[in-house]
């Protein structure tokens, strides 16, 4: 079903286990969505911020889930279907009823006490993820427990990719470049973006069901048409947006497969672009070409942003630059390392950015291409392939 194998579940147990020992720690407490389904191989279903879970990691015992009693049926179903790594599973209701001894949501950190109580982590210093909500009251009901926060160890470890979670990246990245060629097939003047964004979701979509019919799928699609486009993250109207001839458009497909995340952006020429245009847009293909380049094992994340900022500079545009080139991608779009711009550490091999230095010209349009990249010795390997050059990403129009 393409979910990871339990050899994987075995090895982060195992590594959390001895991280644990290293730090003094009795156990890791996992309170967040992304770091839960790292440890469990549970896809959450709620929200902790209102209905709080917990995965706990003791040192010397066997892990337990604390789950919401909206759950049951879910982690009936992973159980069954042996993705679920995680199978101690106690749960707490929403509600009263007087048929049942259970607790309910007011009592959840008197049930992780007595819990912790009955799998000898009384008192010593347990890590958690995080510090804030439910989990704060837990040790004024274990006087001898002390909450230690740990969230850097499972940061670290989801930074470097198993072989498992990079073959569930490299799929994406592959229907990732299908659903590219969709998009370009939908562009053409006159035609609501908007539009053009959901059939190509929906295509891509009935693609990832005829490909991988039982895996958990989510898809994104978004772009952004003409002037507007020089705004990253998008406008906040004009939901309505047309394509127009001469507009430049960037979008993004990202395909998440079991979990995994990867990146794919394009910009796009609908009709032949301008001198300013056409300039622009080489700019920003040279300079991704040199940031991806430079994700080597050993090299500095910081020589990746700088080359694509080098390129900028040399081609006039170093003003244009408004963010940085890349961040880590794994479980969540944007993960760490999400500093590059000014971290100095190694890069180290399957390590897993996504490579995107853009520009952007006020009145004009944006100008970005986004590849998923995986550290590699010697050379990068790049997963999304969907050309970058000139004539591929413009779009004749007069034969519409």
């Amino acid at each position: 079903m393409g979910y990871l194998s339990r050899r994987v579940f075995h090895d982060r147990l195992a590594r959390i286990r001895r991280e644990l020992a290293d730090a003094d720690l009795a156990g890791l407490c996992v309170l967040t969505p992304e770091n839960f389904l790292y440890v469990s191989g549970y896809f959450l279903d709620v929200q902790p911020w209102e209905r709080p879970v917990a995965a706990v990691i003791p040192r010397d015992e066997d892990p337990f889930l604390v789950m919401h009693e909206l759950s049951t049926n879910h982690v009936r179903y992973a159980t069954e279907h042996h993705s679920m790594w995680i199978t101690d599973v106690h749960f707490y209701a929403e509600h009263y009823r007087l048929q049942r001894r259970t607790y309910v949501t007011p009592q959840w950190p008197q049930m992780m006490a007595d819990l912790l109580r009955r799998k000898g982590l009384r008192r010593g210093r347990l890590g958690v993820d995080h510090s804030g909500g439910p989990i704060a009251d837990v040790p004024s009901r274990l006087p001898g427990l002390e909450l230690v926060p740990a969230g850097r160890l499972l940061r670290q470890m989801r930074e470097v990719k198993d072989e498992e979670e990079l073959a569930l990246i490299r799929q994406g990245a592959e229907l990732s470049d299908w659903g590219q060629a969709r998009y370009r097939e939908h562009l053409e003047p006159g035609r609501p973006l908007a539009e053009v964004d959901t059939l190509v979701a929906h295509e891509i979509c009935k693609e990832a069901i005829r490909r991988w019919p039982d895996y958990k799928v989510e898809i994104r699609v978004a772009g952004l048409t003409g002037p507007n486009s020089a705004c990253p993250h998008g406008i906040s109207g004009n939901y309505g947006q047309v394509i127009e001839r001469g507009h430049g458009i960037v979008n993004v497909i990202i395909p998440r497969l079991n979990g995994y995340v990867c990146e794919n952006e394009r910009t796009f020429f609908v009709g032949s672009p301008s001198k300013e245009q056409a300039a622009a847009f080489q700019a920003a293909v040279e300079a991704q070409e040199a940031a991806a380049a430079a994700f080597v094992a050993g090299a500095t994340m910081a020589d990746a942003d700088a080359a694509a900022q080098q390129v900028f500079e040399r081609r006039g545009y170093g003003e244009c630059v408004i963010h940085r080139t890349g961040h880590g991608i794994g479980l969540a779009g944007h993960e760490t390392p999400d500093d590059i711009a000014f971290n100095f550490r190694p890069l180290v091999e399957n390590e897993v950015f996504s490579c995107e230095p853009g520009i952007y010209l006020y009145g004009v349009g944006g100008f970005r291409h986004d590849d998923t990249v995986i550290v590699k010795k010697g050379r990068p390997e790049i997963t999304t392939k969907f050309p970058r050059d000139l004539e591929a990403q413009t779009i004749p129009v007069g034969d519409r």
